[in-house]
């Protein structure tokens, strides 16, 4: 968390806008919050904090590969270049087996924190 912090801290200095420097700020204050929450009051609140932080990233990136290599398919993307290197896969079908190795990770990275936090 305090890693997070750190980044997100650096992250104000370059921000584009102010509503990006809003939301960082407002991230760094519920951090700070559950950091104290988890010092002074209730042990997990940490751990659950950071996993949240872990799915919704992971779930806004499987949601970006659906958008950008599946639905569709532009000449520049990450899909494309696969194809022209394998040209028995489609593009469509290049962004769907990004999908499901992102989604598998995106499983097995929600598991073993569950796992680690329930031996703990």
């Amino acid at each position: 968390a305090c890693v997070f912090l750190f980044a997100l801290v650096i992250s104000m200095f370059f921000s584009p806008s102010r509503i990006m420097m809003l939301l960082s700020v407002g991230f760094c204050v519920l951090t700070v919050g559950f950091i104290l929450i988890d010092r002074l009051l209730f042990d997990p609140t940490l751990q659950y904090l950071t996993l949240f932080y872990g799915v919704f990233i992971g779930s806004f990136s499987v949601y970006d590969i659906y958008d950008d290599l599946i639905t569709r398919t532009v000449e520049g993307s990450d899909a494309h270049a696969c194809h022209q290197l394998i040209p028995c896969c489609l593009p469509r079908c290049v962004g769907l087996q990004f999908a499901v190795v992102a989604l598998g990770f995106q499983a097995l990275g929600v598991y073993l924190a569950l796992v680690w936090m329930t031996s703990t």
